[in-house]
């Protein structure tokens, strides 16, 4: 279930199917329902997530567009090495910010904020 965690950023932790689609689409639902100047930075916790298929990525990438079009960012973190290894062979290491867990995506985007304000 998704967090506001402050006004900017939300914190999503997520698990395995048939969670994991259903709390992707809400995320996309609301950045898409959103104007854009609401939508906030998104944090997937991916520790509970052993499994990612085509469906999944997907709804990544969509929701990663959504963001960048609104000058937000996504951030996944707590990537287990199994979720690692699929991003890895797909290339999405070059697609998705990474962080090793939720308080440093956090402090990330907080930081990345105050520079930009």
């Amino acid at each position: 279930m998704a967090t506001d965690w402050s006004d900017t950023i939300v914190v999503a932790d997520l698990a395995d199917e048939p969670a994991l689609s259903d709390e992707l689409n809400a995320l996309i639902e609301r950045a898409e329902g959103d104007p854009a100047d609401d939508v906030p930075h998104v944090v997937l916790n991916c520790a509970q997530v052993t499994y990612l298929n085509s469906s999944n990525i997907a709804q990544l990438l969509r929701l990663r567009n959504r963001l960048k079009e609104c000058g937000r960012v996504l951030r996944l973190c707590s990537v287990t090495d199994q979720v690692w290894t699929l991003i890895l062979a797909t290339g999405l290491d070059r697609v998705f910010q990474f962080s090793p867990d939720p308080m440093t995506a956090l402090a990330g985007l907080q930081l990345q904020e105050t520079d930009t304000d």
